[in-house]
């Protein structure tokens, strides 16, 4: 197992350590990048979470600095707290026969442990940009012998406006170093940092196909927002996954944490708003198995590395193929099968035709999982008139009144203005038949056809109405 990692250059003690950790051979963005890195060219790569950068340029940063220094010799700067923990655990088992130590800091966390740490010597330090620059000021970190650099998550850093801090950082060290750019997009300020900062850097890229993992199946539901709990809560109960649910905002992952809690489901939340610690704790109690079903931001989430998580639902869908691909990449790892499903309500269904074109991957349209005979829903279903309107905002309703009845077009748009109070002109199409009609009726009177109309008689006849769906 070891010589598949030696065989591109991989010293041995990182590849006992990583056949310790189970790897069993390397990845696309290791097979590229861990040549190169060995020879200290500066690089920058394209690369997701999932996809093995960590185990790249750790193995490229073991291989190229001494160990057992006081001041460190390589600093990795990544966007969260949470992945600045996950690349230092990851680092700290790929050193297990090299003896490297390597310490993370980052904002968030008791200052003065981290100060501790740090006077007692490290060689290498991973850290968000914000504390990093805090102790170089503070000249508890000292950089004057850093020899690789790694920017980690780029295009994240860049978003969360990191980049003076970080321009702050790099002028703190020596301008003759190794320098290695990882990012998920290779968007015009990231290319524009790569080029400020290194020195004829080689371009890797890890293509769209080597990103999606086969072992994960994706499809979509067709869901209105007001359905979406009640298709989350079928998931639940039917497949019990260990699950990551994606929500687009804090509030929306506070406001469904609330209700799957409400309803007896073991959650939990996370999201950047949250004080440290408790992130922390929830994270342990994810890995550990304590939870099972984790509701998350896209920052949040950033960096959470969790082999047996075998569902990711996008409970809100993302608005860009980026933001799916690292999702969905949270599952169908280590070798193990998973199901990315996304909620689509109506106006999202061009993203899901985006997002296949993009990843030349076909996303399955499938329904809401049925419940088992005498299975009862935790959440009903509930009709949605914006998922079933047309592009005018119309609906169908069929109305067990009828030619029979005596009922002509006009006839029966007047009983139905009369009695469910709906104004003359959300009236649409009418198709008069023999025992029922179909009526249009606009969705903001979709309420009033299934609860006023139905309270009326004709005739002695008590008025049915059913809402079509299809």
């Amino acid at each position: 197992m070891i010589s598949n990692f030696t065989e591109i250059g991989i010293p041995e003690d990182i590849a006992k350590a990583m056949d310790d950790m189970g790897w069993t051979e390397p990845t696309p963005i290791q097979i590229q990048s861990i040549p190169v890195g060995l020879e200290s060219i500066d690089m920058f790569a394209q690369a997701q979470t999932g996809t093995g950068k960590t185990g790249a340029y750790g193995t490229i940063i073991l291989g190229t600095i001494p160990s057992g220094t006081m001041t460190p010799s390589a600093i990795v700067l990544v966007p969260t707290r949470e992945l600045a923990n996950q690349v230092s655990g990851e680092l700290t088992k790929l050193s297990k026969y090299t003896g490297h130590v390597c310490i993370p800091i980052y904002g968030g966390a008791s200052i003065e442990k981290q100060l501790e740490k740090l006077k007692k010597g490290c060689d290498i330090v991973v850290g968000t940009p914000g504390r990093v620059r805090d102790m170089v000021t503070r000249k508890a970190l000292n950089l004057s012998d850093i020899k690789t650099l790694v920017l980690d998550e780029a295009d994240r850093m860049l978003d969360m406006g990191f980049i003076e801090d970080i321009e702050f950082i790099l002028k703190a060290m020596p301008k003759q170093r190794h320098t290695m750019l990882f990012s998920a997009t290779m968007q015009e300020n990231v290319k524009q940092l790569a080029f400020d900062y290194m020195v004829n850097p080689k371009e890797i890229s890890v293509s769209q196909d080597e990103v999606i993992l086969d072992l994960t199946k994706q499809y979509y539901i067709s869901v209105g927002r007001r359905n979406k709990s009640w298709a989350l809560c079928r998931i639940l109960d039917i497949d019990q996954p260990k699950a990551i649910i994606f929500c687009q905002t804090k509030k929306m992952v506070d406001v469904l944490d609330e209700r799957l809690s409400g309803l007896d489901y073991h959650v939990e939340a996370i999201h950047g708003d949250m004080p440290q610690s408790k992130r922390e704790k929830v994270i342990k109690d994810f890995k550990e198995g304590r939870t099972d079903i984790l509701i998350a931001t896209d920052v949040a989430a950033r960096g959470l590395d969790i082999d047996d998580i075998n569902y990711v639902i996008n409970y809100d869908m993302p608005d860009d193929i980026d933001t799916y691909i690292h999702r969905i990449g949270r599952t169908g790892r280590a070798g193990r099968e998973g199901t990315a499903v996304s909620f689509v309500t109506s106006e999202e269904e061009h993203l899901v035709k985006e997002f296949q074109m993009r990843i030349g991957i076909d996303i399955e349209k499938r329904s809401v999982p049925e419940a088992e005979p005498g299975q009862r829903d935790t959440i009903k279903r509930v009709v949605d008139y914006d998922q079933i309107s047309d592009v005018f905002g119309m609906c169908k309703f069929e109305v067990n009144l009828g030619k029979k009845d005596g009922f002509g077009k006009v006839s029966l748009a007047d009983f139905i203005i009369r009695n469910a109070r709906v104004r003359d002109v959300s009236i649409g199409k009418i198709e008069i038949g023999r025992e029922s009609s179909i009526v249009e009726v606009h969705k903001d009177f979709g309420n009033r056809m299934t609860m006023d109309l139905t309270k009326s008689r004709y005739n002695g006849k008590k008025v049915m109405v059913r809402v079509i769906q299809d």
